[in-house]
């Protein structure tokens, strides 16, 4: 399936020229929707900065492609700290560029990981006028959590379900599954997903779709579009006995051309084909009842082009010689994918072709802690050729922390010491997360292999992990639970699964 080449810089570029998209695709814009969602951004002392700043990337990403306004999507994020902060309002940013710059500007609190508090705080905000939340409309909650908290969230949380929000949870942690599961909305396996926090893209789409489930449910809307035809999908207003739909098409710069069909009241969907490509439609759903009056309801849709780039690339499990690449859509008029990789900066690259029927693939033999450009390329039965660039890193070779130990230096206080990392560390970070207490982390420089811990309450269990700093990105980190026994009797420590 796979066949590598070697091609000069030349060539390289004639693949990739006019590529100039960064590492995310645009999203195309997604429309009649109406929700207010709130993101729960754990602010505490417990996440690094670089975790953050990579959670606030999710963020935008998994809202970019959202319509904003009093009558579509309305966004707000509460903090997670010693006590709970509202970033804005819901209804302050009512546009995507202000929006992406308000995410970009939110700056962490520290503190201490009370998401019970916030969750408290969350149910107010939810309903509450002065919030900008308004009434009727779905509410969704987007928990993003390394899986710590320092109080119980189990009654807030069941709280805000009941009061009808929908709970997502994205744990970039290790934290209790169970414990995850019951909080989240059912089914966890829709509602739970657990990812390191580099991985967060590859969960970006399937979320998103669940959310739009969730604030599209009572709304006319369009699903499956292509270049020829899209589905429109609405909610039950009718039955077999009590009416029939009428629906209106046209596109939006040739009224004219309307189009009209009829379906029983017992359909909540219908398939338009035989559409243009890039073309917007203006689409009416008319509810014809004997019983009640129904308001119609209306959306637009725009058809894609008829040949597309990848929208998406994807890098993942990144080692010291190899990364996973995947990549979407998958259109059936693509032929074959040719995958174009090489080290930054550099004068050549290789060529891995993929069959049109596959959409991801690994590349192996690379060098590590090496930057590389990677452009993902669909052929088309045409022959026309589009394209979509992203950066990936191998790692450090042989980047983990080995052998971590702990030496008794008194009262409430660890020495915590370790064997070097390989390759060229510039630095390290030891996370300390007390049982009782707050949290903290050390960094450290390479030439230091040991920390103080203190104030480790006796009678309690800590976990410490210490994780290399690269160039390019941490390390693989090395984490154990320290139990300090109560009175005189000292410590046990044992290292985490």
């Amino acid at each position: 399936m796979l066949a590598t080449t070697v091609l000069s810089l030349g060539l390289w570029l004639q693949f990739a020229v006019g590529q100039s998209t960064p590492e995310r695709g645009p999203q195309p814009s997604i429309s009649n929707s109406e929700g207010d969602l709130l993101f729960l951004l754990d602010s505490s002392g417990s996440v690094s900065y670089y975790e953050f700043s990579r959670v606030k990337e999710f963020m935008w990403d998994l809202v970019q492609p959202f319509t904003f306004g009093p009558k579509d999507v309305q966004t707000s994020i509460i903090h997670i700290s010693t006590m709970p902060t509202m970033e804005f309002p819901f209804d302050r940013y009512l546009s995507s560029g202000a929006l992406q710059q308000a995410i970009r500007d939110t700056q962490q609190l520290m503190g201490d990981t009370n998401t019970g508090k916030a969750l408290s705080y969350a149910k107010e905000k939810f309903f509450s006028d002065e919030a900008g939340a308004r009434p009727d409309v779905p509410k969704v909650l987007v928990w993003v959590t390394d899986g710590f908290s320092t109080d119980d969230i189990s009654e807030p949380m069941q709280l805000l379900k009941d009061m009808g929000v929908t709970v997502f949870i994205v744990s970039t942690g290790r934290g209790n599954y169970l414990e995850l599961s019951a909080a989240a909305s059912q089914p966890p396996e829709k509602h739970l997903h657990f990812v390191d926090v580099d991985d967060l893209p590859i969960i970006t789409k399937e979320l998103r779709d669940a959310i739009l489930d969730v604030i599209q449910a009572n709304r006319l809307h369009a699903v499956d579009i292509t270049s020829s035809s899209f589905r429109l999908m609405w909610p039950k207003l009718l039955s077999q006995e009590t009416g029939y739909y009428t629906l209106e098409y046209a596109p939006t710069d040739d009224l004219a051309r309307k189009r009209t069909k009829q379906v029983s009241g017992a359909h909540t969907s219908l398939m338009l084909s035989n559409l243009a490509p890039e073309t917007t439609y203006e689409v009416a759903l008319i509810p014809e009842s004997n019983v009640h009056y129904f308001p119609p309801q209306t959306t637009r849709v725009t058809t894609l082009a008829e040949e597309i780039s990848p929208t998406q690339v994807l890098i993942s499990e990144s080692g010291p010689h190899s990364f996973h690449v995947s990549w979407a859509p998958m259109l059936d008029s693509v032929t074959g994918y040719q995958i174009l990789y090489g080290p930054l900066p550099g004068n050549s690259a290789k060529l891995l072709e993929v069959d049109g029927k596959h959409n991801s693939t690994v590349v192996e033999n690379l060098a590590p802690n090496t930057t590389y450009l990677v452009t993902v390329t669909a052929i088309y039965r045409s022959g026309r050729e589009k394209s979509l660039s992203a950066k990936a890193c191998t790692e450090e070779e042989g980047s983990k922390v080995r052998h971590l130990r702990f030496e008794d230096m008194g009262p409430n206080t660890l020495k915590a010491s370790w064997d070097s990392a390989d390759g060229k560390v510039l630095g390290y970070r030891v996370r300390c997360r007390r049982q009782t207490g707050p949290s903290s982390i050390i960094s450290v420089s390479p030439q230091i292999h040991s920390v103080l811990l203190t104030d480790l309450a006796s009678g309690t269990t800590n976990k410490v992990c210490v994780k290399p700093v690269y160039k390019n990105q941490a390390g693989k980190g090395l984490c154990r639970m320290v139990h300090m026994q109560p009175e005189a009797q000292g410590y046990k420590h044992r290292q985490t699964a």
